[in-house]
């Protein structure tokens, strides 16, 4: 088997790194891999605790392409007998136990989603209860017996919450063991992780090295920030992009976030080089932004749902037009009184508004319309027919009876 040039395999390979330990030792082992024919090993775990990914899961997975482009061997590896540990990676709490069933159907939907980055063809998938499920308590003793609880304790999870005097469970001890010997079990050569994984990484490294295996490569990619540009991506803080949303949905959430953290998304989420990167930062940035915006929803649609989304985004948010899927609700009986319908109660009823006081002060600020008029008082009589209300970016059709 025939690869790159050592250099340009490396080239390609620290687009997008944080840290990569060592990086010497990448280039020797990927010079081996060149003189014997034998593609690299290179993995990443995930753990099936909710039931989609999003764009942030997405920066390792684009990182394993990377590797298969170059014709090295991807191991995607779910983590169903780490998912009942949980990770304790970030946590001030202890994860509360996920069911073997919860696990087992968050893990159907991984598989069916990770193939929209990755080569089926080229890709490993394993999961690690195939060989964490069959050992026995005498096996575990002697796992454990390889690291010592100093080592453990130095990770800055354990280490802050022992601090704050927060509880930390035994079994959140065995996680960083438990995905160490993922790496002595698949004979791994490389192994990616988000930067907040490091710990866990190294520990691999050193449980490879004491079963004498040659220690793993550890590769880090940063933590790709959420749509509002501060937080890490994660559906608990609401500001994700999952990779099974609507084309429409994902178009219009890149197009929201800023314009520094546009240049991000693009080194993380796109396979272009850093030189077609910089060479956009000379464009318009809404035009670039469209641009990455069309490539997000192809990679996980098509090229003709990416053309949708566009056209839909010029129509609708810069030419303030009617949505083409505009939602259908019912007609609010409760909205009305004997002197007609009280547009607060209205709003509110039909989701327009969060509450009556923001409903009125919308109606005060000329910010809502009736099939494309100003509604300018909290009384309004409405004709039989289709009703047109919108208010912002928010659109419904409500159908009033006769």
């Amino acid at each position: 088997m025939s690869f790159a040039p050592v250099n340009e395999q490396l080239a390609y390979l620290k687009k997008g790194f944080s840290e990569i330990i060592r990086e010497e030792d990448l280039k020797e082992r990927l010079t081996e891999a060149a003189k014997v024919g034998r593609p690299l090993r290179v993995k990443a775990g995930f753990d099936p605790t909710a039931p989609d990914l999003h764009l942030g899961h997405t920066v390792l997975l684009r990182k394993l392409k990377h590797f298969q482009d170059l014709g090295h061997t991807v191991i995607f590896l779910i983590g169903d007998m780490t998912g009942l540990i949980g990770d304790p990676t970030g946590r001030n709490i202890t994860r509360p136990p996920m069911t073997r069933g919860d696990i087992n159907r968050n893990a159907d939907t991984y598989k069916a989603q990770v193939f929209k980055i990755l080569d089926p063809a080229k890709t490993e998938v394993r999961f690690n209860s195939d060989w964490l499920e069959p050992l026995k308590f005498e096996d575990m003793i002697r796992l454990c017996s390889r690291y010592t609880v100093a080592r453990i304790l130095e990770r800055d999870d354990f280490t802050k919450r022992l601090k704050d005097g927060t509880p930390v469970s035994m079994h959140e001890l065995l996680y960083p063991l438990a995905q160490g010997y993922d790496s002595v079990m698949l004979g791994c050569d490389v192994e990616l992780g988000g930067t907040d994984q490091k710990f866990n990484l190294l520990v691999g490294r050193e449980l490879q090295r004491d079963f004498g295996q040659p220690p793993q490569i550890v590769a880090t990619t940063p933590l790709l920030e959420g749509t509002d540009g501060i937080e890490k991506m994660s559906k608990s803080k609401n500001n994700y992009i999952g990779i099974t949303e609507p084309p429409k949905v994902m178009f219009r959430k890149v197009m929201n976030i800023s314009d520094v953290l546009m240049w991000r998304y693009w080194e993380l989420l796109t396979d272009l080089s850093l030189a077609e990167i910089n060479a956009r930062k000379q464009h318009e940035p809404m035009g670039v932004k469209m641009e990455l915006a069309g490539r997000i929803v192809t990679d996980f649609h098509s090229q003709a749902d990416a053309a949708q989304a566009l056209e839909d985004f010029n129509r609708e948010v810069r030419q303030g037009a009617e949505p083409s899927d505009m939602e259908e609700v019912p007609f609010p009986e409760s909205a009305l009184g004997p002197d007609g319908m009280n547009v607060a109660k209205f709003l509110l009823a039909t989701g327009l508004a969060p509450s009556r006081t923001e409903a009125e002060r919308l109606v005060k600020s000329n910010a809502v319309e009736f099939n494309g008029a100003p509604v300018t008082k909290l009384k309004f009589t409405p004709e039989p027919g289709p009703l047109v209300a919108h208010v912002g970016k928010k659109w419904k059709r409500v159908i009033v009876p006769e």
